[in-house]
């Protein structure tokens, strides 16, 4: 199995090694400590070697940090993780801080009124997070100072580093060879004027050299540091044992492999002006830069913005991914539909279950995340984890909420289904109306080309808060094609400035979270794509509009159609037509019966 169920947080071990973190800091002369989520890559999902913030708090969420101060240790956690946090932290030691509502700057201000020094592990932070915060402190007499890292000194029994195998993915899913994305980069440094650029995340590393690795669970990425040069060469700083002959070969000699620890030293002997992202670098790579006497030029990971504009033969492999996970997933809701009737079932079982339909596809190679399932209260739970200890059985009555998705060698799913068992309280089926009314209005947007994800997140929204209602995460996020199930820069929020191009995925899954009660979410993911010309349109305004590639049936059992519009009313059905079209050839005899019935017109 690929998912499993054990239970990871203990909150009864929080606070020893919270004193022992304070004795480790006060002996060394800080008022403080700053344990972030992320790693030295800075990505979202981290090797056990790196998980320090829920080794320390309890939680094991996939963003926040913790502040540890001599009187208070604050873990800072968005809106996806306010119920959680406080199942998983002892309340008693750990204080949760609504972030981003509530700054840390404002934060350490308030808890060291007369001033002290915080320290932080400077291959843990970027240089703007760093140099925001110390922005935010200016004359608050709190410093911030690099060190070594306190938890690590403390860790006695600290898994290793990751040593998964690399493969190589050919160049007819990738669309582009590695050699050809290498000169295309590098011509842009040598025009900008830059020598080389500096390249830290995991997944711009594997799309940048058409290799997937398995350091990470649920992510085909590599853990590995690398500099690309103006000449299109490539120093790749990663585990030799990572590396087998076919990998050596596909790197060819345009590849310099060097080990981890040489790429701090490497840096230093860097000529002319270097690239470095400042959103994304550690904040240690400017600063060996900068002891060396080098020009910095800061600037986007080159390969951020060509990796989110997937090729003609990317999203051929997306497309291809999506039914074949469709058909998956339909024929695990008729399986669903046809056994939680008769009870007995639970959280853990619905998990196993749509893990093995996945399998029986032949094409997984992993899950792209940790199956969220959760039913009734469990379903308010954002990013809920289902463990031994909090599973639930499935309940007349209670909706469930299953967000899932699968990688395979030709693109990476993302998937929310609600499904009701039984008749729901009328309350449950008006809210998944606004919510399905959010997702549909995404879904048949037209926009001029130029806006961005802030510009659309509101129109998903915009039924719930007729009602008074909202949900506390973005409207969608960033896919990867068999990369990572959350990639930038695209997204569909408030907090974006990236505009949206041809070829980018996303995800489209607005929701609504009551607290102890219910949880809704419909996703679906959908491509960035050139718009016709209509009669009467303006001819020179460019329009965008989106492809969707899930094809998976919405529950109509929890939808008001009466409170739907024509338009949307036609868009339900129409959805559903193209899922039979698609999906039906695709199923059993019996799944196939199930989904005819599903789809049936509103």
């Amino acid at each position: 199995m690929f998912q499993s169920f054990e239970t990871t947080s203990r909150p009864e071990q929080g606070p020893p090694r919270l004193a022992a973190l304070r004795a480790a800091l006060a002996k060394a002369g800080f008022d403080g400590f700053i344990v972030p989520r992320a790693d030295a890559h800075q990505g979202e999902y981290v090797a056990p070697a790196d998980q320090r913030l829920s080794w320390l708090t309890g939680f094991t969420g996939s963003a926040g940090f913790c502040i540890v101060l001599p009187r208070i240790a604050g873990v800072f956690i968005d809106g996806r993780y306010r119920t959680q946090v406080k199942a998983q932290v002892d309340l008693a030691a750990f204080t949760p801080v609504n972030w981003p509502e509530l700054k840390p700057a404002v934060w350490l201000k308030e808890h060291l009124p007369n001033g002290g020094q915080v320290a932080y592990d400077p291959w843990l932070h970027t240089a703007k997070e760093i140099a925001d915060l110390e922005a935010a402190l200016e004359d608050s007499g709190v410093t911030l100072c690099a060190a070594q890292n306190f938890v690590d000194a403390i860790w006695a029994d600290r898994p290793p580093a990751p040593l998964g195998p690399v493969s190589v993915q050919p160049d007819d899913l990738a669309g582009e060879s590695a050699a050809a994305k290498c000169a295309r980069l590098a011509a842009d440094l040598k025009a900008a004027g830059q020598s080389a650029a500096i390249i830290t995340l995991p997944d711009s590393i594997a799309w940048l050299l058409n290799i997937r690795g398995s350091d990470i669970e649920r992510n085909p990425v590599v853990q590995a540091f690398a500099i690309l040069h103006d000449t299109a060469h490539v120093t790749l700083f990663i585990a030799a044992e990572k590396l087998g002959d076919a990998v050596r070969a596909h790197l060819g000699p345009d590849v310099t492999i060097r080990p981890p620890s040489a790429f701090a030293p490497a840096l230093r002997t860097l000529g002319g002006t270097v690239r470095v992202d400042p959103a994304t670098a550690p904040v240690e790579v400017s600063r060996e830069l900068a002891e060396a006497g080098l020009a910095i030029a800061p600037g986007p990971d080159p390969c951020i913005l060509p990796k989110a504009l997937k090729n003609a033969a990317e999203l051929a492999g997306m497309r291809a991914a999506h039914l074949r996970d469709g058909a998956a997933m339909v024929e695990f809701l008729a399986w669903l539909d046809a056994t939680a009737p008769g009870g007995g079932l639970t959280e853990i079982d619905v998990v196993t279950k749509l893990e093995g339909f996945r399998r029986a596809t032949n094409a997984l190679k992993e899950i792209s995340f940790e199956t969220i399932c959760g039913t009734g209260p469990n379903g308010a739970v954002i990013h809920y984890r289902v463990t031994e200890d909090t599973n639930r059985p499935l309940r007349p009555g209670e909706i469930v909420v299953i967000d899932s998705g699968g990688q395979y060698q030709d693109g990476t799913t993302d998937i929310t289904r609600t499904v009701s068992i039984g008749p729901v309280e009328p309350e449950a089926k008006a809210a998944f109306t606004r919510v399905l009314q959010g997702m549909i209005a995404i879904s048949r947007l037209r926009w001029p080309r130029g806006l961005t994800g802030a510009h659309l997140d509101a129109l998903a929204r915009y039924p719930l808060w007729l009602a008074g209602q909202d949900y506390d995460h973005g409207t969608g996020h960033g896919v990867g094609c068999y990369l990572s199930v959350h990639e930038g820069p695209q997204r569909l929020s408030r907090a974006t400035d990236v505009v949206l191009e041809p070829g980018m995925v996303l995800s489209n899954e607005p929701g609504y979270y009551r607290e102890g009660a219910f949880g809704i979410r419909i996703e679906n993911l959908v491509v960035v794509q050139e718009a016709p010309d209509l009669p009467g349109g303006d001819a020179h305004r460019r329009m965008l509009e989106w492809e969707t590639l899930t094809w998976v049936p919405i529950d109509r059992r929890l939808i008001d159609a009466d409170r739907l519009s024509g338009d949307e009313r036609a868009w339900i059905d129409a959805y559903h037509a193209g899922v039979r079209d698609r999906i039906g050839p695709r199923l059993s005899d019996a799944a196939r019966d199930w989904l005819n019935a599903a789809t049936a017109p509103l």
